[in-house]
């Protein structure tokens, strides 16, 4: 199973907030941001503070993904 964050950015696009912006206004490092636009895994603690930046939960930011193998 894989992390897709195409939903927080689309937020982000909405609410006008930038990269730089949700990185200061969260309290997470810009390794975080690069993390998220890689679909890499980020910790619930970044999760949970990114989510109280945007006032939203997590299925709003995130979603997962089935691979499935041939």
């Amino acid at each position: 199973m894989a992390i897709n964050y195409d939903r927080l950015f689309h937020m982000m696009i909405d609410k006008k907030i930038t990269n730089a912006q949700l990185k200061d206004r969260a309290g997470v490092s810009a390794n975080i941001i690069t993390r998220l636009k890689r679909n890499e895994y980020v910790s619930m603690e970044s999760i949970e503070k990114i989510c109280k930046t945007l006032n939203c939960g997590v299925d709003d930011i995130l979603e997962f993904e089935h691979i499935c193998e041939k």
